[in-house]
């Protein structure tokens, strides 16, 4: 590969999972990524969802770190207007001093949740307009320089967590620019704003304390497999899974109904979800990625699959790791 790879895992639980069975596969999928060469695993905020167990993502940071031993881990992202800076301040603080050099801590400011659940979570509906603010709020704690008088982190002063700013608009481009921070654009679901804010943020980026030039990392959809049909036939379950997760609303859709609501017009928001996917055998998958990494001006590639199947899923990975021949740290 060009660019160093890196993994994001939504701790996804499969059909007739428990939530267990998923938070084993993570860390059984970090310590072979460490094996393999991968740079980074991060983990992503998602609430009241009933396929995604990573809701909690520090207390799943720490879990997998103990069970780690070299591959950097991290949030991939927080939702920070979900949080009081200083308590993400004093979790990430509390990681990096148990490992360190090895944590993470991408922010966002999406709710990672629907309406109803942003209300259980007590959070203001207008607390993503403070988001900038936040953000130096959170680095001050972590660098040792409080904004607020007579508060500091206790683990986290000093840790210097090195942040990213997550987004898939040109928001999240701007802000991570002016405060010189590395930017990460999740393309794997939401790629229409991709050059646009890329071509912003490396246009308008300040150096600052934590980095010196502008670092893109870009989401990418990955399904490797041994043959193209085999790659192709989990592709399409990923997507029929999909079509669930946005259109179900309780119900299950049958192969056949998933297919059909592919074909309407509905279906092309799924598919212009999966826009960018790199789907296929493990020469056609590489060759895929190094094109994307130009076409996204990026410095490291982001994977996450959709594969639907345990084996496969960490079989997709394996594939991808030997061909573009990472080396373990």
């Amino acid at each position: 590969m060009t660019v160093p790879l890196s993994i994001l895992d939504l701790a996804h639980i499969g059909e007739g999972d428990a939530v267990g069975d998923s938070l084993s596969a993570s860390v059984t999928l970090a310590r072979r990524a460490e094996e393999w060469g991968y740079r980074r695993i991060w983990y992503a905020e998602h609430h009241n969802m009933a396929t995604i167990a990573s809701s909690a993502t520090s207390v799943l940071i720490a879990h997998v770190a103990a069970h780690t031993r070299t591959i950097r881990l991290g949030a991939g992202g927080v939702m920070l207007p979900n949080h009081a800076p200083l308590t993400i301040a004093e979790q990430f603080g509390t990681l990096e001093t148990l490992h360190p050099g090895r944590i993470d801590l991408g922010l966002g400011r999406a709710p990672g949740s629907d309406q109803q659940t942003m209300r259980a979570l007590r959070r203001d509906p207008m607390s993503a307009e403070s988001f900038p603010q936040d953000v130096l709020e959170l680095q001050g704690y972590l660098t040792g320089e409080s904004r607020v008088p007579g508060v500091d982190a206790t683990p986290g002063k000093g840790t210097d967590v090195p942040l990213y700013i997550l987004g898939s608009s040109l928001f999240g481009a701007k802000l991570a620019a002016a405060l010189g921070l590395p930017y990460s654009f999740a393309s794997h679901f939401a790629p229409d704003a991709l050059e646009e804010a890329v071509a912003v943020y490396r246009r308008e980026f300040t150096p600052s304390a934590q980095l010196e030039r502008p670092y893109v990392i870009a989401g990418v959809n990955v399904i490797a497999a041994d043959t193209a049909d085999d790659a192709q036939e989990q592709f399409l379950a990923a997507k029929r899974s999909r079509v669930g997760l946005l259109f179900g609303r309780g119900r299950t859709f049958t192969p056949e109904e998933a297919d059909e609501v592919l074909r309407s017009p509905a279906g092309r928001q799924v598919l212009n979800m999966t826009r960018y996917s790199a789907v296929g055998t493990p020469d056609e998958v590489k060759d895929y990625l190094d094109r994307f990494a130009e076409h996204a001006r990026a410095d490291e590639l982001i994977v996450a699959s959709p594969v639907t199947r345990r084996q496969a899923w960490l079989r997709s990975f394996e594939l991808l790791a030997d061909v573009s021949g990472l080396v373990p740290a």
